[in-house]
Order: structure tokens, then sequence, then C-alpha cells
């Protein structure tokens, strides 16, 4: 593939999973300044570097057919917006899943100054692969976000159980079957922060990357979004009211055990640790030891 800037000025966001990222997507598809392809989340520097599985034809197929192949009334649907719909599918669909794959996946871009891509999996890949990426941009930059590793965990817990029609789990486990649980590889993953900030600090320039906290980000909703776009270079926007009040992808209302933060106890001192030595400041929150909320 040699060295060639395939990817032009590329924006990618590495949050971890349940940490806001869902909420900067939808408030970011407004921007003038960024395209976002018909995916949220693309994966595909995890299929590069990670897992090669993940992008396999019968993964993209599911994907194409329950998400971007939808039924449409030919008396009311706009022929431009299927006609774009269907040049995805077939980007998607390509052969083979290579840098000029994913390039083409973009194409619809007009006279945005980024492609953008957010993908929690992204946060995986291993420090030697950031150089390799940033190499084939024109200008990179990558955005991580992290939430209190308590009320994350909670989250994540809640939203996979939601997801594969297990509620009656949050009533009914104990600490033991909680903990097997969050502990396993596909969750927990997402609570080490520590190690996706040293790959970020060894992989890419300081100019390349922006680290933002959940709590920060609700906070001062409108002054972090301008920090972000600082830190991208492009001009500010004036997001609605209506659209930063919204929430997206929320688990389901359901009060924390009691003991549930106690089974992380250790496992967060060391996280926010780590987070510290790489030189960020931790919102107070991560340490108020406040109920989480429902």
């Amino acid at each position: 593939m040699g060295n060639a800037r395939l990817f032009e000025n590329l924006f990618l966001s590495v949050g971890a999973m349940k940490a806001g990222t869902t909420w900067l997507y939808a408030v970011f598809a407004r921007h003038p300044a960024l395209h976002f392809a018909m995916e949220k989340e693309i994966h595909y520097f995890y299929h590069r570097y990670v897992n090669q599985d993940q992008l396999s034809e019968t993964y993209r197929l599911r994907e194409a057919r329950h998400r971007y192949l939808h039924r449409f009334d030919p008396e009311k649907a706009n022929i431009d917006a299927v006609r774009a719909n269907l040049r995805w599918v077939s980007a998607y669909l390509e052969r083979p899943v290579d840098d000029y794959w994913y390039r083409n996946l973009f194409q619809m871009r007009d006279h945005q100054v980024y492609a953008c891509d957010f993908s929690n999996l992204h946060s995986q890949l291993p420090q030697e692969a950031w150089p390799q990426i940033a190499d084939r941009c024109d200008r990179l930059r990558v955005m991580y976000t992290m939430r209190d590793p308590v009320a994350r965990l909670w989250s994540h817990a809640k939203f996979h159980l939601q997801l594969t029609g297990h509620l009656d789990k949050l009533d009914s486990w104990g600490p033991d079957q909680f903990e097997e649980f969050v502990r396993r590889p596909h969750i927990w993953v997402n609570a080490e922060y520590g190690r996706v900030l040293r790959n970020l600090r060894k992989g890419l320039k300081p100019e390349m990357t922006k680290v933002m906290f959940y709590e920060n980000l609700h906070h001062d909703q409108r002054g972090t979004l301008r920090e972000i776009e600082e830190f991208l270079g492009i001009p500010p926007f004036d997001y609605p009211e209506a659209l930063l009040a919204q929430r997206f992808t929320e688990s389901v209302s359901h009060r924390m055990p009691a003991f549930f933060a106690d089974l992380f106890k250790e496992d967060v001192a060391r996280i926010c640790g780590e987070v510290e030595a790489e030189g960020y400041k931790i919102p107070d929150q991560w340490y108020a030891g406040q109920p989480v909320p429902a």
C-alpha cells in the first residue's frame, strides 16, 4: 500500500463505549465542515490492525440488509436519497477491504474539511498502528472520551443486557454474576483508559490528539464543542439547543446495586492513577463517591 496519503483530512473519535460518543456524533453531523459516511462506526482500522474478521463478507452483507437496504415507498421517497443509499451499499460491499475501500466510503464528500469516523473499537488499536494511519493522512485528528469508570461500567452492563434481551438479570444477579459479566473482555476493554492514552501518546504527535471527559462535556456543552472545533481548526457552528438536549442510546433506568462499585474499587483506583500519570486532571465526580444515576 505504500505511504500514499489516501485519506486527506481524517477525524477519528475513538472514545470508550457509553462515554458520549453517539451524542457527539449526532451533534457534529450538523457541522458543515464535517462529512460522515452512512455508517457511524466503520471499524476499518480495527479490522486491519486487530481483527480481520470484523469486516468479513458475512458481516457486511448482514449490515447492508438490516441497516441500509430499507424498503421505501416509491410514491414518497426522494430519488436522490435512494441513489445515495445504493451508492453507499455498493461501496461498502466492494472487495477487497483495504485502504482504497475505506477511502471510497467517503466518496460523496464535497466541500467538507474532514471525513469523520466514530468507532469505539479504534481505541483498541496497538501503538504501532497510529503512526501508520497518520502517514496516510494529510491531517489526522483523534479524539478520545472517558467517563467515570463505575458509571460507565454500569451503563455498559445495562445497555448490553437490554440489547440482548436479558434485563431480568439486573434484578436476579448477585455480586459474582455481575463481576464475571463486566470483566468479560468485550466490556472490560473499554475501561482501560490508561492503555489507550499511552498508545495514543506514543503513536501520535501531541497536536493530533484531544482527550475529553464525559462529565466536562455535559457540564459545558457549547464550550467543550468549541474546544473540539478549535482542535480541528474549523469555524464555530451554532448547534440547535434542542439537539444539545437530546440523549442517544440510553440504557434502561435501573438503580445500581449497592455492591457494584466495590467489586471494581481496586481497578478503578489503578485506572484513575494511570489517567493522572498521563497528565490529565480527573473530574471531581470520579472521586465524589456519589450514587450513580439510574
